[in-house]
């Protein structure tokens, strides 16, 4: 039997069907038990692979997708950020976005949890193998700036900007860029206009974004229509997360401060 199992597990690895290899002694000693028959072994064994073979993808995306961090839907915190409606967060979640190739737009002040939805969203999508790309817009144009200058742009359009079905770029509008930043971020939003989904956070309105983009209002307005075009705009308000923290660490210390014997 140990022999046998060898002969197996060197067949498996052929064939590349890791799964089976790990799965296939408990199964076989259910089948040998009278439990099931050759078909249930069967399709327990190549049910195996699959979910393994799942898994591995989902892993390998998520990996990939390069969020600093994992979010999910269910950690935020809708009581805290105002004016979420968590009907239009739960359809995104569904997913649907994508199929359309929509946009989604996060709107509000610093620390109200923009970018837990945007990386929730993306990791949500990276579960159901979805090949996403988070990115700072920061990181973003000094990505495009070096390709640029190097002669590079159109192979990195190809790979680093079309290659994804979901793009993220977080922090819009933290950072002015000059003319060639914002030529060059314009022409990520047009390679993806209506062929890949894009999700973005900003701090600032719409009316204000020229004010990032080189205060070319042409530019902007261009760049806004593509965008918007096909996008659920969500509106984010209510006081900083970090902000509450601190405020709350700093009112315990005080309180215990107060309550010490002199």
């Amino acid at each position: 039997m140990n022999l046998q199992h060898e002969r197996l597990t060197a067949l498996c690895e052929q064939l590349q069907l890791p799964f089976i290899a790990q799965g296939y002694a408990a199964a076989a000693q259910e089948a040998a038990r009278g439990e099931r028959s050759y078909s249930d072994f069967l399709e327990a064994v190549l049910k195996s692979e699959l979910a393994g073979r799942q898994v591995r993808k989902q892993n390998v995306l998520t990996r990939l997708a390069g969020f600093p961090a994992i979010k999910t839907l269910e950690q935020f915190d809708y009581a805290f950020a105002s004016g979420v409606k968590r009907q239009q967060i739960d359809e995104l979640a569904g997913l649907g976005f994508l199929e359309r190739g929509e946009n989604v737009v996060l709107l509000g002040p610093s620390g109200v949890g923009k970018t837990h939805l945007a990386i929730a969203l993306g990791y949500r999508a990276a579960q159901a193998g979805v090949k996403t790309r988070f990115t700072s817009a920061a990181e973003l144009l000094l990505t495009l700036s070096a390709a640029h200058a190097q002669n590079r742009l159109k192979t990195l359009m190809r790979r680093s900007v079309a290659a994804y079905r979901l793009l993220i770029i977080d922090e819009i509008g933290y950072l002015p860029m000059n003319r060639e930043q914002a030529n060059l971020f314009f022409q990520v939003i047009a390679q993806r206009y209506e062929k890949g989904s894009v999700i973005v956070t900003s701090n600032l309105p719409f009316g204000q974004w020229d004010a990032t983009f080189a205060q070319d209002s042409t530019l902007t307005a261009a760049l806004l229509d593509r965008l918007l075009h096909h996008a659920h705009i969500v509106p984010i308000a209510g006081e900083s997360y970090r902000l509450r923290h601190q405020r709350q660490a700093g009112m315990l210390a005080a309180r215990n401060a107060a309550e010490m014997p002199e």
